[in-house]
């Protein structure tokens, strides 16, 4: 048994979501009269057909027929499931997403969650009230931390001893399988069970959602590891999750750059100089799951790394992972730091000001890339040249098709002289043209599909006096125009991407959302013509039931009753 996403909250975070900025945070767009528009990012184009509607909150790409709303575009564009869209929009509004009771969802974590949130609690307790915490205290202090960013980030202190969180929260087999399972607890030789972190500073680490999904743990005095994060449980995954990005959306409305260090104390240590975009990997290179969750939240990334062998050959690494993601309007760049120096102790020593102008003058990872390779070849020569365009071809041919990838190809070719053929960039596939999909004018329009477009791209009409009989119109699509009023009257002030997301037949939200953006001729006029469609379908089917009643006979041979609906159907024409 697992939580099911609300209807309700659904409707309400797409009422809330401006979908021109998620959309044009990830895909550049330019005022066109009332619309937005850019080159459709679904498929080929030159000439810009891919519109966003920021009244009706909804996006249509009149080349492909890709369309939809806020949640569609994450998901086509982002590779995200259905509920890790609502879970980025959401966190985007620092909103909590409730659940609902289901039997046809995946596993239910829930007590993993509360159990990890309650074991966070304890750990802060104790940094203020244990008696060896004075020890951790002292450590902070001496970092420079002050309780209010201690307090941002949860820190903790979990005591010397063998088993303080097993005999706090694991009195029984079941509580005891349920701290196995959130990755609290291990077992050693003899089969003896013990708490993974004792006797140092707990970071807790949050997901996008701000709930605890791991731990991680500085070591006081001597041993090793000196650092030590949870292990991989139904809930935490280290390739995915980033310490202090929960923090960093918090601290920013809009994230414009996300800084990548190595360590907790760095993430944290910035934020107490007022640098608050820092997040850090939790002890893994940097995966392609982390770049997208950061692009996901900002533009531009720059990673932090020392200036050493190991330091470059990591960065060289990160530039790797993140070729295929630089699609048009992203951006990557390196900030390497003296030897010796890592940003809590650079920062402390050069203080934020100047931090902050050495991020400026991070190198981008075009010249990253470039000055990588020519340092391995003899640029003076044809054949050091001819080397660096072999070593290029290959790394440059990840880059995603755009304009980024042609200004690379463009800097290649002035390095060596010629142009290099390069493989060729991966592309989205190209989507056929559907006759649905370049609409119908308002003229050839049938009325029901009229009827059905003006009410969702106008709901405001549902609040008109209709004329009397139109719930009882017979024809096909009826049904569908009578759910979408009854829904509108119900839920006051739905835009028509929340009419539409609320849909749950696929094939008909698709056809929703291409009335959504159907041209439809309306000036101020759009409760007149509705009322003036719903009109023309009561006529035309009070004809066909005057047509259907003398077919079958003169009048005397119909029964009273039909008489009697047949006088009322002359009288009402």
């Amino acid at each position: 048994m697992a939580g099911k996403i609300p209807q309700q909250f659904i409707d309400d975070l797409l009422n809330r979501t401006d979908i021109v900025d998620v959309i044009n945070r990830r895909v550049p767009l330019k005022k066109a009269g009332r619309d937005f528009q850019a080159c459709c990012p679904f498929h080929n184009e030159k000439t810009p057909s891919f519109k966003v509607n920021p009244t009706k909150q909804f996006y249509y790409c009149f080349g492909c027929g890709a369309h939809g709303t806020a949640i569609g575009f994450l998901m086509d564009y982002e590779r995200l499931s259905f509920p890790e869209a609502i879970e980025e929009l959401a966190a985007s509004q620092g909103l909590e997403i409730p659940r609902e009771i289901s039997f046809e969802q995946g596993p239910d974590h829930r007590a993993i969650y509360a159990l990890l949130e309650q074991v966070a609690g304890w750990y802060r307790e104790q940094l203020s009230q244990h008696p060896q915490s004075a020890r951790a205290r002292a450590y902070l202090h001496e970092r420079g931390l002050s309780e209010t960013v201690a307090e941002t980030f949860g820190l903790g202190f979990a005591p010397p001893g063998w088993d303080n969180v097993l005999k706090r929260f694991g009195r029984d087999p079941v509580a005891r399988k349920r701290l196995d399972e959130a990755g609290l607890i291990s077992q050693g030789e003899r089969d003896r069970t013990y708490d993974r972190l004792r006797d140092r500073i707990i970071f807790p680490i949050r997901d996008g959602r701000g709930r605890v999904i791991g731990f991680g743990g500085r070591l006081l005095g001597d041993g090793k590891p000196k650092y030590l994060n949870s292990p991989e449980t139904p809930v935490f995954h280290k390739g995915r999750e980033l310490y202090g990005l929960y923090e960093a959306r918090q601290a920013h409305r809009q994230l414009e750059q996300i800084l990548v260090v190595e360590g907790y104390m760095d993430v944290v240590a910035l934020a107490q100089f007022d640098i608050r975009n820092a997040v850090a990997t939790l002890g893994t290179a940097t995966t392609e799951e982390h770049l997208n969750k950061l692009y996901r939240a900002a533009n531009e990334v720059v990673f932090c790394f020392d200036g050493d062998r190991a330091g470059r050959a990591a960065a060289w690494k990160a530039l790797q992972t993140a070729l295929p993601l630089m699609k048009d309007g992203r951006q990557a760049r390196f900030l390497f730091l003296p030897e010796g120096e890592d940003p809590d102790t650079l920062v402390r020593k050069i203080g934020r000001q100047a931090f902050l102008e050495q991020l400026q003058h991070a190198q981008p990872l075009s010249e990253f890339l470039f000055a990588r390779l020519e340092s391995e070849t003899d640029m003076q020569t044809i054949d050091g040249r001819a080397r660096l365009a072999e070593l290029a071809r290959p790394l440059l041919g990840r880059l995603p098709a755009g304009t980024f990838r042609r200004m690379m190809e463009q800097a290649l070719a002035r390095r060596v002289g010629v142009e290099v053929d390069l493989p060729q960039a991966a592309r989205e596939p190209s989507r056929p043209v559907s006759r649905r999909a370049r609409g119908r004018s308002p003229a050839t329009m049938p009325p029901v599909r009229r009827a059905v477009a003006l009410l969702l791209q106008y709901p405001e009409i549902a609040e008109a006096e209709l004329p009397e009989g139109w719930e009882q119109i017979e024809q096909p699509g009826m049904e569908v125009l009578r759910d979408l009023y009854q829904r509108i009257r119900a839920h006051p002030g739905s835009h028509s991407a929340a009419l539409v997301e609320a849909t749950e037949d696929p094939k008909l939200r698709g056809f929703l959302a291409q009335l959504a953006v159907a041209e439809l001729a309306v000036e101020d006029d759009a409760a007149e013509q509705f009322r003036g469609v719903l009109r023309k379908l009561i006529e035309t089917q009070r004809t066909r039931q005057r047509a259907s009643l003398l077919d079958k006979g003169r009048p005397s041979s119909l029964s009273e009753e039909e008489k009697q609906r047949l006088r009322e159907l002359y009288r009402r024409s």
